[in-house]
């Protein structure tokens, strides 16, 4: 039993050196020398309820079964098939019996898979019964090669790993859960992620340079107006005077009041905050403005 519970998928071959496989018909089983093709593939189930017993799925999604049909009438021997019945019962459960190196299959009814050989229409044909006859035991004795292991299933089933450099975020599960089922509309929805930028800001002194006692700072600022900005800035700087809102020229470094509406992304901005009675060098008149902004789009 060991080998069917580390084997996801195997290829048994018989005492004659001929492998189990599902007919095309998807009906019958029979032998064959050539094992190469997916006829010979048969899938391990193992039953939650019974350590003992094992199911065979074909390639073909259908269970190998130990039908009560007699092969041949008046002779040994019942048909081997591949079904899918509705229920799936003791038919297709089989206990593997460790002999060596090599295995029997024994049905629930003490039977065994037997690989015939001989004359038509025994040859390649694959029954399950008992053989009486010390010479034909060996017929119920089976090679199983491991095709595919269960732990490669796993390893196969991980999600592949990110590219080099992406960082992983670990989300709440408020962020992945679906809506609750209700009638009632005030239903919760789920939490969204953040939505707003990043704001960086520096300060210039009297004369127009950047305060380095302050240097750079950010914070992360979910408005979405310029009013809303200003507030933002007033409650988290430490610089009590009035200041202003503008851009700065990326050519000649000039200073304009920021008049127009955010960005419609949410790319980081710079914000520089200049004092109304700083000296710094400003193209504007003297107004209500209150702060100076410098975009940098990433």
């Amino acid at each position: 039993m060991e080998i069917f519970e580390e084997a996801s998928v195997v290829r048994l071959r018989s005492h004659h050196q001929k492998y189990l496989l599902a007919d095309d018909d998807e009906e019958t089983v029979f032998q064959e020398r050539d094992g190469t093709g997916q006829n010979a593939r048969w899938t391990v189930e193992l039953l939650d309820y019974n350590t003992t017993h094992v199911r065979l799925k074909s390639c073909f999604g259908k269970y190998l079964t130990a039908s009560n049909m007699p092969f041949l009438l008046g002779m040994m021997g019942k048909k081997v098939l591949q079904t899918l019945p509705k229920r799936l019962d003791s038919s297709v459960e089989w206990e593997p019996i460790h002999e060596g190196t090599l295995i029997r299959l024994k049905t629930r009814y003490g039977l065994y898979l037997r690989a015939n050989g001989g004359l038509p229409p025994w040859r390649n044909q694959v029954t399950h019964d008992n053989p009486y006859r010390t010479k034909h035991q060996d017929w119920t004795f089976w090679h199983v090669d491991v095709l595919r292991f269960r732990r490669d299933d796993e390893i196969s089933a991980r999600p592949p790993p990110p590219p080099p450099g992406q960082v992983l975020v670990n989300e709440s599960p408020t962020q992945i859960s679906p809506r609750l089922e209700s009638n009632d509309d005030s239903a919760v929805e789920p939490i969204k992620a953040f939505e707003g930028r990043v704001i960086t800001y520096e300060v210039v002194d009297g004369n127009g340079n950047v305060d380095q006692t302050i240097g750079e700072r950010r914070f992360n600022f979910k408005g979405n107006t310029i009013e809303e900005l200003k507030k933002a800035l007033e409650e988290e700087m430490t610089v009590k005077e009035e200041f202003s809102l503008c851009s700065r020229n990326p050519l000649n470094g000039n200073l304009y009041p920021l008049r127009l509406q955010l960005p419609p992304n949410n790319a980081v901005m710079h914000v520089v905050v200049v004092p109304l009675l700083s000296k710094g060098k400003r193209s504007y008149p003297s107004s209500n403005s209150r702060i100076c902004v410098e975009n940098e789009y990433f």
